[in-house]
């Protein structure tokens, strides 16, 4: 029979007392920061949805409508550091606040990059919603980290990240009912349409789909502004520490002279370029090799998010008798068989292997994220905003999926597979590296 264990902290062998995973006393801004998981999911996996939409609606290549994710996690690349500067001068509400306004902002921008129709515009309020989430992402993260016992900050923020998922099936349900359309043209069609003149005004009225879902979402980004702003943040553990001499200007040096930190960073730049490709061809690999239409294998997708919540939920309750270490360990493992199933047999079996998936990278983000964090003291936030700034992984390995799908759609899940071999191996060599470090 298994036994509660610590996190991280107890040595091997030895019992430890239950730790208390919810702060005591600070539960509105744990609730209020728990709730910014939910809504920086809504707009990362309508990607998905956009990316289906924009092949059809402004008729562009995979490699070019990939260039969704490319634009949206180069926000999040270039703005992290600032965000992480601003935070260590006015605190994580600060950041808060200002990337709720950053990601309202970018949503609006969506109502006259539809009217101008041009991608090129919708790049660039993707680029700005994502700029908003990425000083979300540096601040909420250490945030419910530091907010509470250390020795249960993964199982804390494995259970905050668990509402992510909920944010991720709510986007993909919202964009399959009221983006796509249905209609998906045959050849014959659209010559008949072009013929007609009538293809322009059919294009535009795709296009036009995507306007009021960001409207609403946008709009909920301004009101959560608005009320974080009128709520007493507590004090964290970075924020009291005393600065040491690796603060400051020579923080950045010290953090990379830290060798689980950087595997941490390089972790999650894999993780997230896997889950972000892997979602981002799901409809299309559905559509391809199972021979569903597009709402159908919508539907699938948001199954498969499904899987991603109930995976989340299970593993900040499995932390609590198994090493959080170990645990990824075990579940990389099952990813990198399940994506060779995939590869190597497309069609509904490679697709469900694919579907299932979900359940087993749902604590990889968290759980790189709290272990990347633990030790750095008065550098959490500029960690915080590196371990964010590997979110990019989005951006570089989607487009490569892309090119790769070429020859094959099955064979562009070749790159997902890689990154969860990677994170094997991070996941049991580099937790070795951490319990040394805590020695």
């Amino acid at each position: 029979m298994l036994t509660p264990t610590t996190t991280s902290s107890r040595k091997p062998g030895l019992s430890a007392p239950e730790h208390s995973m919810f702060p005591a006393g600070q539960m509105l801004p744990f609730a209020l920061v728990t709730v910014l998981f939910f809504m920086w999911a809504l707009p990362n996996n309508l990607n998905d949805i956009l990316i289906r939409q924009f092949m059809k609606s402004f008729a562009i290549t995979r490699f070019e409508a990939g260039l969704v994710q490319s634009a949206f996690y180069l926000g999040y690349f270039f703005l992290a550091v600032p965000a992480a500067m601003l935070m260590r001068r006015a605190g994580y509400k600060a950041g808060i606040v200002t990337g709720l306004c950053l990601y309202g902002t970018g949503t609006f921008l969506f109502w006259p990059a539809a009217i101008v129709d041009r991608y090129g515009f919708f790049l660039v309020a993707l680029f700005i919603i994502a700029a908003g989430l990425s000083f979300l992402e540096t601040a909420a993260n250490p945030f419910i980290a530091e907010l509470g016992d250390p020795d249960t900050s993964e199982r804390r923020l494995n259970f905050s990240q668990a509402f992510n998922p909920l944010g991720s099936i709510s986007g993909v349900a919202i964009g399959t009912a009221f983006i796509f359309s249905g209609v998906e043209l045959s050849d014959s069609q659209a010559a008949a349409l072009k013929a007609s003149g009538q293809y322009a005004s059919y294009l535009q009225g795709e296009t036009l789909r995507v306007v009021k879902p960001y409207l609403v979402i946008g709009a909920v980004a301004f009101l959560l502004a608005f009320i974080i702003s009128r709520v007493s943040f507590p004090v964290t553990r970075s924020s009291s520490a005393t600065a040491g001499p690796q603060a400051g200007e020579n923080g950045l040096m010290h953090l990379l002279r830290r060798p689980f930190f950087v595997f941490s960073v390089v972790a999650q730049f894999l993780y997230v370029g896997a889950q972000v490709g892997t979602w981002s061809y799901f409809i299309q690999y559905v559509q391809e090799y199972a021979h569903q239409p597009e709402k159908t294998a919508g539907y699938f997708l948001t199954g498969s998010l499904a899987a991603f919540a109930v995976g989340r939920f299970g593993s900040a309750w499995l932390m609590k008798f198994i090493n959080p270490g170990l645990l990824m360990g075990i579940y990389a493992a099952a990813n990198v068989a399940l994506v060779t199933v995939g590869v190597t047999y497309p069609g509904w079996t490679g697709m469900w292997a694919l579907f299932l998936t979900s359940l087993f990278m749902s604590l990889m983000f968290p759980t790189i994220f709290a272990m990347g964090l633990r030790g750095l003291g008065p550098d959490t936030k500029l960690g915080s905003s590196l371990l964010v700034m590997s979110i990019v992984g989005g951006a570089v390995l989607t487009p490569l999926m892309g090119l790769l799908s070429a020859s094959s759609l099955a064979s562009a899940y070749l790159v997902p597979l890689v990154c969860y071999a990677v994170i094997m191996v991070y996941s049991f060599v580099g937790s070795k590296l951490l319990r040394q470090s805590e020695a």
